[in-house]
């Protein structure tokens, strides 16, 4: 897999550096919004975990027992230099192979809607983990909407910079279409923060208001 923004620091599975709304304590606010979501002490895998930004502080402020999966060897060098525990693997394969409930929070950033069968993949987040983290790009922010309108062409903004014959973006996701495929898998939405773009939270998952004004969605998930 790509990165599915087009400001990944590599070609791994998830972009690291500079798709949300500039940086807190050192890493991507979106991130951020992340890791507040972590219980201290938590066992934690998290799936294309690039640089290893997120598992480096969620150690180093939370005492997180971390674990990562990254498909480039780049991104796999940059975590072990760091003391992180990362091996290679891709996530749509690998992720079967560990047990249930093997870690307390599984995450996927940013990711979901590059994955070839993302409901296969949210299953195996909810059944490895006993609380899965997932954000994702809203392809139905009003700046996309709008370009779409006024241009006819497939949108290029700044944080989806594809042209779309070379997008890794397979599955066009919206934050209304991601809880509509949570009710339908049955899981529940313990928390979403929905992140505009001067990076405010504004609006909850089930509001109209947050599909339009929002340009990322963080949900916390568990099976019920």
């Amino acid at each position: 897999m790509s990165p599915p923004l087009d400001d990944g620091i590599d070609g791994g599975t998830s972009p690291r550096a500079g798709a949300g709304n500039g940086a807190v304590g050192g890493i991507r606010f979106d991130l951020k919004l992340i890791a507040d979501m972590v219980e201290p002490g938590s066992r934690v895998l998290d799936v294309g975990c690039g640089d290893g930004a997120l598992l480096a502080y969620l150690a180093r402020h939370k005492g997180v027992d971390g674990r990562g999966i990254e498909l480039s060897m780049d991104g796999v060098h940059r975590c072990v230099t760091q003391g992180l525990s990362v091996i290679q693997g891709d996530a749509e394969t690998d992720l079967k192979d560990y047990p249930a409930e093997a870690f307390d929070y599984v995450i996927l950033s940013q990711t979901l809607q590059a994955m070839r069968e993302p409901r296969t993949v949210l299953q195996s987040l909810t059944r490895i983990g006993r609380r899965a983290i997932v954000s994702v790009p809203n392809f139905g922010y009003w700046r996309i909407r709008l370009q779409l309108l006024l241009t006819g062409r497939m949108p290029v903004t700044e944080k989806l910079g594809y042209q779309w014959w070379e997008t890794p973006n397979i599955h066009f996701c919206t934050i209304k279409d991601l809880v509509s495929l949570t009710e339908e898998m049955g899981l529940t939405i313990e928390r979403c923060l929905i992140v505009n773009r001067a990076g405010r939270i504004t609006g909850h998952a089930h509001s109209g208001f947050a599909n339009l004004l929002g340009e990322q969605g963080v949900f916390l998930l568990r099976r019920t």
